[in-house]
């Protein structure tokens, strides 16, 4: 049991199932579980306001908030093995900082800080943009389970981890995996769509979709495999797909400077509109 899954820790409800999902799926992966959460002081080190007093509390309280998502770890699945780790820094850095060693990292949509009815985090946002390995961002109940995993799929070859993502997860869950391809006709604004083969277009979708997982489909023969070519805008195919989904799995082809533009817009757009939990899974 040599494999480490991290899971943050800030004693919001969105952590708490974070904290559940990720030992359910430690327990599934045979893996350890590891719960770390960030003390940020930095806005309490102002030398006016900073006391003795006031950094005892902080620690008290960043102790009580792992010693609690220990219990929820050890009751939600009593036989894994879980640790508890406090770090100095923004939640952000720290939990980006744990991919190196890590299998992956589990975060809430939404901590504490969040903004009242946002749907996506700053905290999730970075570390899914930023973070190397899977980040499952979780937003649905753990308990409630529909037997699916889906695949978001494309044309390049730094979607394979996350097909190798999905699969592993299906595998384990015993669950179908559907592997949605969306496809859209060429945007010529002067050639209506009828002067376009798109039944011939969509039949070459479907070899292509059917050549990618090819090889996929051998190396798990156990994973029942749907492929669900859409003529579709890619995030609003995968989002219809997440309703009756436990996790929808993207890779992530951005390679822009700030933390929204490295997730790329689709990937982006899957993590604000998704109904079910999430996993980005960058090379």
């Amino acid at each position: 049991m040599n494999r480490v899954i991290v899971v943050g820790a800030d004693g919001s409800d969105a952590a708490t199932a974070a904290v559940e999902w990720a030992a359910d799926d430690a327990a599934r992966a045979a893996a350890r579980l590891r719960i770390v959460h960030a003390v940020d002081r930095s806005p309490y080190e102002i030398a006016k306001f900073s006391t003795q007093d006031q950094g005892d509390a902080i620690a008290l309280s960043a102790q009580s908030v792992l010693t609690e998502a220990e219990a929820v770890a050890r009751k939600r699945q009593p036989g894994i093995d879980v640790t508890g780790e406090l770090y100095e820094g923004a939640a952000a850095a720290v939990l980006r900082g744990q991919a190196g060693d890590s299998a992956g990292i589990v975060i809430g949509s939404r901590g504490l800080g969040g903004f009242p009815g946002g749907v996506l985090g700053s905290v999730s946002t970075h570390v899914a943009g930023y973070a190397h390995g899977p980040v499952v961002v979780v937003r649905a109940d753990p308990d409630t389970v529909h037997g699916e995993v889906v695949v978001g799929l494309d044309d390049y070859h730094a979607g394979e981890p996350a097909l190798a993502y999905a699969f592993d997860q299906a595998m384990l869950r015993a669950s179908t995996l559907r592997a949605v391809y969306a496809w859209q006709p060429p945007a010529h604004a002067h050639i209506p769509d009828g002067a376009h083969d798109l039944d011939g277009i969509h039949a070459a979708r479907c070899r292509t979709a059917a050549g990618i997982l090819l090889g996929w489909r051998e190396r798990y023969p156990q994973v029942q495999v749907i492929e669900d070519v859409r003529r579709s805008h890619p995030v609003d195919a995968l989002a219809r797909a997440s309703e009756k989904a436990d996790l929808v799995v993207v890779g992530s082809q951005g390679r822009g400077a700030i933390g929204t533009v490295m997730l790329g817009s689709v990937t982006l757009g899957i993590l604000h509109y998704a109904r079910n939990s999430v996993a980005v899974v960058r090379p």
